[in-house]
């Protein structure tokens, strides 16, 4: 008789085949992180489902079904609508520019009717479909060819440029890292990363000098968070407000903190935006170190395994795909932590499936879905 550990995916009937094929830990993780993000939205409501939970739990049952639905399709099949994706990102972002929907100074949004969608986040996703099949279809030995790197160049300075002017530096910013993260993949030398890492000094240094000037380069806000970011004390009750009160939350938090729906920070709304983008603060008072390097081991773990995923998988495509939105995903909560945190500008980063916002969870969730068709279609 044969036992449970001989069974291999290859021998079940065909229709459950690539049901088993699917990267169920990865899947796993997820719901545990949005699990996470449900509990804290429960608790900075005070304690009701209806406010932020709910509606996230019923985006993230959607966004879960799109993304098994996503993993049976043909990995071909996303390396044959790449361009069109990119283009028509391209074509929302300048929608947003002429009608889009303007709330708190930025127009960043289409109101949609039922829904307002924000054409970054897709644009996230697209620019990594894009380039992943440039890199499938450009020669290895092309690669850091200058001609051939001026190529992705361009892929990532057009929707950079509609995002900035938007104004939204945060979400431009991870264009950018997210298109440098895949020509890494690909293999592009790292002269070229060099020359970059000098140029973007050069334009630190101009944005600094341009202050006050005619020709500033930034809007009035985008100065008064690098002030914040250097300084979060020279205006605590105005510009330094956000980040002071983060700081007092994760601090209070201790090594176990206060306790399930205990935060003072949030029960007592010392702490903006303590539903989106400082979520990550009100769980490091309730739960503490132990609560807050869970989370990030968790979100290590969705890394790794599509690291892992990418690296076994002979799919060139497949496997740039895999990194490019593995990156993409980590540079979500890179960014959220260390602006929290007080270790980079305030910018305006939702931490990911654990913030409220439904654009950003759907899109997360389908993103995983071309990760899981990459993992389920890979040559065996």
């Amino acid at each position: 008789m044969s036992s449970y550990l001989d069974y291999k995916p290859d021998q079940a009937p065909a229709g459950w085949r690539k049901i088993l094929y699917l990267n169920w830990p990865l899947a796993f993780l997820l719901a545990a992180v949005a699990s996470a993000g449900f509990l804290m939205l429960y608790s900075v409501a005070g304690g009701r489902l209806e406010t932020w939970a709910e509606p996230q739990m019923e985006r993230f049952a959607v966004g879960f079904v799109a993304m098994i639905a996503l993993a049976f399709t043909p990995i071909w099949f996303w390396r044959s609508i790449s361009v069109a994706a990119y283009v028509i990102c391209l074509g929302l972002l300048l929608a947003v520019d002429i009608i889009g929907h303007n709330a708190m100074g930025a127009q960043r949004w289409l109101d949609l009717g039922p829904i307002k969608l924000q054409p970054s986040e897709v644009t996230k996703i697209a620019l990594v479909l894009v380039l992943a099949a440039y890199y499938d279809w450009l020669d290895m030995s092309k690669v850091s060819r200058p001609l051939w790197v001026l190529v992705p160049l361009a892929l990532i300075l057009m929707p950079t440029a509609l995002v900035v002017v938007q104004p939204d530096l945060g979400t431009s910013l991870m264009l950018v890292a997210g298109g440098g993260i895949m020509m890494f993949a690909a293999g592009v030398s790292l002269w070229y990363f060099a020359a970059v890492i000098g140029i973007v000094g050069g334009l630190v240094f101009a944005v600094l000098e341009s202050r006050g000037t005619a020709w500033q380069l930034l809007h009035d806000y985008q100065y008064r968070r690098i002030d914040t970011f250097l300084d979060p004390t020279s205006d605590p009750l105005g510009a330094g407000y956000n980040i002071t009160q983060a700081q007092i939350a994760l601090g209070s938090g201790g090594w176990h903190g206060r306790g399930f729906m205990q935060g003072t920070q949030s029960r007592l709304n010392f702490l903006p935006e303590k539903h989106t983008d400082f979520i990550f603060t009100t769980l490091a008072e309730e739960f503490g170190f132990v609560g807050s390097i869970t989370l990030l081991g968790l979100y290590a773990l969705v890394i790794a395994f599509c690291i892992y995923s990418a690296m076994t998988n002979r799919d060139r495509f497949a496997s740039l795909l895999t990194l490019g939105i593995g990156g993409t995903f980590f540079l979500y909560f890179a960014v959220n932590m260390g602006m929290v945190m007080g270790l980079m500008p305030v910018v305006g980063v939702p931490l990911p499936m654990v913030s409220y916002g439904g654009t950003q969870l759907m899109i997360l969730l389908m993103a995983f879905g071309l990760v899981q068709s990459a993992h389920v279609n890979r040559p065996r």
